[in-house]
């Protein structure tokens, strides 16, 4: 996992949540309209896995420099630690009138 300063953000959804935001689009979606389809969490990859790790209780991933993952890492796995976007999901709750049962990571994973 990369160090906290040069870690990304992620974007995450419940399988329940998902599969209830595709019947919605079905229903009530607007032609040709693109939704993104997260839950509210405001999470960096590195503080996902760390909380995975304490839930399974399994030892936390070590945390690495950006420039000494790309000698751990292959390309794939350094384009996915690349990318770091933050979505809004204002379109999925106001226009589908979706309202998530796990609106969280941490609810998602203890459910």
């Amino acid at each position: 996992m990369l160090r906290a300063e040069d870690d990304v953000y992620t974007n995450h959804i419940h399988a329940d949540d998902l599969a209830r935001a595709c019947v919605a689009a079905l229903w009530r979606g607007g032609r040709q309209r693109v939704l993104n389809v997260c839950d509210d969490t405001d999470l960096r990859m590195g503080d996902y896995f760390d909380l995975a790790a304490d839930l399974c209780g399994l030892p936390r991933p070590p945390r690495v420099a950006r420039t000494e993952a790309m000698a751990l890492l292959s390309p794939m796995q350094m384009s996915f630690m690349g990318e770091s976007r933050r979505l809004m999901n204002a379109r999925l709750k106001q226009e589908l009138k979706l309202r998530l049962r796990h609106p969280t990571v941490v609810e998602g994973l203890l459910a």
